[in-house]
């Protein structure tokens, strides 16, 4: 980060012109422009906050070497240990600030849709989602999203073949989006006598919900079909034909939820998941771009093809994409995921601040 960007000396000034129009009669006695400016200055006081901290240890930092390179011995010492916090304070503001200056994905506020779908490995593969399943729910309680299943398909064993859920609570999308394609697993499966380690896989995919009014669909464009909901070998879930499977006829698209007992809610959860494919569709600029864009994300559900890697016999998860290996898997599987999330964040940040620094030049 240079002390010379000129994001930084926009948010400063424009900081200080809140500040001096707040002071002025004309604007104090226009409620609504005070207001206006009120909100835009609670935003930018913590980022000019962190800029100024950030400022304020560089500053530290050329002192200590000056006194370091003056040759007084008796402030050496004391020197090199103020210049050692300041070096850790401007890293560690560094990053935050790096957050700050790099323009978010517009989908970052919204809820998701989330995919599992069993890859390579058969049952174990299967069981390894469910696992993920269980991940993901910690995760968003965590988070304090809350996590619905809208349609499932279990194996006999109670692994999960294919699952599609809803993850409801303002900035999802900016935590799980970083879990789109293959989760790959390296463990003993309970289904193996000999104690031999397998290699299985399963692939997810994270899409942001449509918005109000974001898409618009033609009623005569749905068949929509009721159905009665079951469950792993074929037990029933409930009594009624509460299932909806909704196909969207120009596309092909067919989406179902079987998780309520109300075939409306079904109906309601069911159109969220067509809205959001749809969504990623008119983003592609194109309607034959949905099932390229997913596989784009998931891949094949080949056990070479991967973001992550869990190993229960060395207790380690490693996340490929920045080389990251935390000795931490049980508490990853039970939904502590924001050391691996923040790390992404930061990378993606530091690549998106790198791009626009090159575009620049």
């Amino acid at each position: 980060m240079k002390k010379d960007d000129s994001r930084i000396k926009a948010i400063l000034d424009r900081y200080d012109e809140i500040l001096s129009s707040m002071s002025d009669p004309a604007v104090v006695n226009d409620n609504e422009r005070y207001m206006k400016l009120s909100r835009e200055l609670g935003e930018l006081t913590p980022k000019t906050e962190t800029i100024k901290a950030w400022q304020d240890a560089s500053e530290r930092i050329e002192e200590a070497l000056e006194i370091m390179s003056s040759g007084d011995k008796e402030l050496h010492d004391l020197a090199a240990e103020q210049l050692a916090e300041a070096q850790a304070d401007e890293e560690r503001l560094g990053k935050e600030l790096m957050l700050i200056l790099t323009p978010g994905d517009p989908n970052d506020d919204r809820s998701v849709i989330l995919e599992i779908r069993a890859g390579t490995g058969g049952e174990e593969a299967a069981l390894f989602a469910g696992t993920l399943l269980k991940m993901y729910k910690g995760y968003a309680a965590r988070r304090g999203y809350e996590l619905s299943v809208i349609d499932m398909s279990e194996t006999e064993l109670g692994g999960i073949k294919e699952l599609t859920a809803e993850i409801d609570g303002k900035g999802a999308y900016s935590r799980f989006k970083f879990e789109s394609g293959v989760h790959r697993v390296q463990r003993v499966p309970v289904t193996e006598s000999g104690g031999r380690i397998h290699t299985s896989a399963a692939t997810v995919a994270v899409l942001p919900k449509a918005g109000e009014r974001e898409i618009t669909i033609d009623p005569k464009d749905l068949r929509i079909d009721r159905y009665r909901a079951s469950g792993a070998g074929g037990q029933h879930i409930n009594r009624t034909d509460s299932a909806i499977r909704i196909t969207h006829i120009p596309t092909g698209l067919v989406v179902q939820c079987q998780d309520e007992r109300s075939q409306y809610k079904n109906k309601d959860k069911a159109m969220a998941v067509l809205e959001a494919r749809l969504l990623q569709m008119e983003r592609q600029g194109a309607k034959d771009e949905v099932d390229s864009e997913r596989r784009s994300q998931v891949g094949s559900g080949d056990r070479s093809e991967r973001i992550r890697t869990y190993n229960y016999h060395q207790g380690r998860v490693t996340d490929h994409r920045i080389g990251l290996t935390l000795y931490r898997l049980e508490e990853i599987l039970a939904g502590d995921l924001d050391e691996i999330t923040d790390a992404l964040i930061l990378d993606e940040a530091a690549r998106k601040a790198e791009k626009s620094g090159d575009q620049a030049t």
